[in-house]
Formats: C-alpha cells, sequence, structure tokens
C-alpha cells in the first residue's frame, strides 16, 4: 500500500464494512469513503462504519463524505436526526427578510456541520451554488438558491462560513454551474450552449464569488463554448476554465462517476477525471469489483492536491452547537416570517 492516498472516494453497498472491504481499503489506501442513506441508519452505527473506514485506511482524519444540502438531499434522515429545509425555502425567507433569513441560514448550517461533525463525517458536500431557470433539469429545483448569481452568492457564504465554523468541509457545487442544464446528468449527458460571456456574468459567478472554499465538487456538464465534446469534470480544458479563468485554488472533486453523463468503464472514468488534471475521482457506490477496479484505475494524490487538503482542514473551526435547539431556533424563525 502507497503511503500516500489514492486520489478516489469509494463507496459502499452496506451499512457495514465486511472484512472483505476493510481488505481491500487497507490495501488499496483510497483517501476517502463516500456514505449515502443506505449506509446510514443510526448514530452509533454511522460512528462505527466510519471508525472501521480509518481502521482500515490507517488515517484518523480520513475524509468520509455525505450528501447533506437540507430538503430532498440529505441522507442523514432516517434515524433521529432532524430533518433540515431546502436552500429553495431559506431563499423564500431572505427574500422576505433578507437579514433574517441569512441568520437563519447560517445557524441551520451550523447545526448540519455540528451533527455530521458529531458523528465523524467530514463533509455534507454543500452549499449548491447552481442558479436555476424556468428550464432547469428538476434535479435542482429547490436545491437551488435562484436565479439570481449575487443573492446565492450572499447565502452560499452564510452555509459555507456556518459549516467551516463547526468543523465541517464545506463543497460548492456544481462547478462551474449545473443551472442551464436542462437534463439531469444522473440519467443522460446535458449540454449548456450559452456563450462565454453570458456563463461568466451568471452561472460562473457564485463560484468566483466563493472561490475561497477548500472543496469543490465539478459537474458532469458540456459547456460548448469551451469544449463541445466533454463533460467538465473530465474535460482539461474546463479544468483550465476553473482553474484560470475563475481562479479557483481549492481541491475539486468530481461529481459521482457512476452517472450516466459519461461514458466508458468504471476504470476508464476514473482516469478520464485524473486525466484531465482534477484532484480527485469520486466513486460514491460499488460492491467490491467496483472499487476494486477503481482502485486499479487511480493514482496516488499529488503533491498539490495534498497541500490544498492540509490547508483546507486548517480552515475548519471548532464550534460547539446544540443540535437540535438551533434547530428549534430556525424553525421559529420560519414562523415569526410566516413561511411554510
Amino acid at each position: 500500500m502507497s503511503s500516500t492516498p489514492l486520489a478516489l472516494f469509494v463507496g459502499l453497498p452496506t451499512p457495514t464494512i465486511s472484512d472483505d472491504e476493510f481488505a481491500l481499503f487497507r490495501d488499496t489506501n483510497p483517501l476517502g469513503l463516500f456514505v449515502g442513506r443506505r449506509n446510514q441508519r443510526e448514530p452509533e452505527q454511522t460512528k462505527r462504519l466510519i471508525a472501521r473506514f480509518r481502521e482500515a485506511v490507517g488515517r484518523d482524519d480520513a475524509p468520509v463524505f455525505t450528501d447533506q444540502e437540507g430538503g430532498r438531499v440529505q441522507h442523514l434522515d432516517a434515524g433521529p436526526w432532524p430533518l433540515f429545509r431546502s436552500f429553495g425555502q431559506f431563499a423564500e425567507l431572505a427574500r422576505r427578510d433578507f437579514d433574517l433569513g441569512k441568520k437563519a441560514l447560517r445557524l441551520s448550517s451550523q447545526a448540519m456541520g455540528a451533527m455530521m461533525t458529531e458523528l465523524g463525517l467530514s463533509s455534507g458536500c454543500s452549499p449548491v451554488l447552481d442558479l436555476v431557470f424556468e428550464t432547469t433539469s428538476a434535479v435542482i429545483g429547490a436545491r437551488s438558491f435562484g436565479p439570481d448569481p449575487d443573492f446565492i452568492a450572499a447565502l452560499g457564504r452564510e452555509v459555507v462560513d456556518g459549516l467551516l465554523e463547526t468543523g465541517n468541509m464545506p463543497v460548492i457545487k456544481h462547478i462551474p454551474g449545473h443551472g442551464r442544464a436542462t437534463l439531469d446528468s444522473h440519467k443522460e449527458r446535458p449540454v449548456v450552449d450559452a456563450s462565454r460571456e453570458t456563463l461568466t456574468a451568471t452561472d460562473f459567478k457564485p463560484f468566483v464569488a466563493l472561490k475561497d472554499t477548500p472543496w469543490a465538487m465539478v459537474a458532469h456538464v458540456v459547456y460548448s463554448a469551451y469544449d463541445a465534446e466533454l463533460p467538465a469534470s473530465v474535460s482539461p480544458i474546463m479544468h483550465d476554465v476553473i482553474r484560470k479563468d475563475m481562479g479557483y485554488e481549492g481541491v475539486l472533486i468530481s461529481d459521482c462517476i457512476f452517472m450516466e453523463s459519461l461514458s466508458g468503464t468504471l476504470p476508464e472514468r476514473v482516469k478520464q477525471v485524473l486525466d484531465a488534471g482534477f484532484d480527485i475521482a469520486l466513486h460514491s457506490h460499488g460492491d467490491i469489483p467496483e472499487s476494486e477496479a477503481a482502485a486499479k484505475a487511480a493514482r496516488p494524490l499529488t503533491e498539490a492536491a495534498l497541500k490544498r487538503i492540509v490547508a483546507g482542514k486548517a480552515r475548519l473551526g471548532n464550534l460547539k452547537v446544540d443540535v437540535r435547539a438551533a434547530h428549534a431556533e430556525v424553525e421559529d424563525m420560519f414562523a415569526s416570517a410566516l413561511v411554510s
């Protein structure tokens, strides 16, 4: 096993790590684990799962990510955890009372971050900074703060800072913007034909405003004004756009490589992400044969990626939050504004 982790996140089909999976993770040393709803039943089980993965790879700080935005995308919803509101709901509150909306979102983000940190989860892969239009694929919907890039950036900042304060890593997504995609990249390959000028003035803008966020997740969307063939997540051209034109210097991880926007075998998809210059390939599902194939196609993290990861960790705070009390206070804010 290399002492440098592979530039890969792996997933699991069940709430436990079998002996064979433990041996695979021990021998291949993937950087991190992605856990979904299928993997998380209640707090102690989630903690055991995370600890066993970290034992396997021999790193107490190995990142373990989930999807925890609020609304319909929150994978901590089967146990005693509070349910959090969608970004669309916070946007509605902020349009009525901007300061109250920001305050509620910051507190909710702190509560969510503290909840994940207590479990040992490193990140909920949030916030979504995509714009939403009438033509936007329903896969985004209420996950977005709306169509105004400045409004999105202002609310996104509350999420980023609230998560950082509680020791949970924010991940802005889906850079450089999924909002103009009319197709769901889980199922098809979306192509965005907007001009460079339009994208720079709109979709790219929230990501540029929050480019100091330590991690970002790259969209499986084709932006034909830059690269007519390849989705951003596997495009060297789009890698350069994100790094140079948009000025993003943090960790870049792909969206899940199982999504049908990509083509080729699972190992080929891992290789495409890393060959394009991105830091990490996200393989968030997978049984043992699939994880083994992904690991064989991956390579150790680059020195630059390792430095970005370390720099991101240095940003994490240790604010303690009473999760249920904070969540209840947020609900009171909505009630006081008469927003359902």
